[in-house]
């Protein structure tokens, strides 16, 4: 067996293999920076839909407590 050519094929092994080991790691920073952004939109939704409610029913006790009503 010649020597350069079996160093030549771990070498691309080991480079395929670093390079796929970085790809899993990128792919799992990418999931979880998309899990963070659709829990953010979540809560953006529900401040949406029930927020002015609640400002409402803050600004209606304020009011209560300055008697104003």
């Amino acid at each position: 067996m010649n020597q350069p050519e079996d160093d030549d094929a771990i070498e691309k092994n080991v480079r395929r293999a670093t390079g796929i080991s970085a790809l899993r790691k990128i792919g799992k920073i990418v999931a979880e920076d998309l899990q963070v952004d659709t829990e953010k939109e979540k809560a953006l939704r529900w401040f949406a839909r029930y927020g002015w409610m609640v400002l409402l029913a803050g600004a209606l006790l304020l009011a209560y407590l300055l008697g104003v009503i």
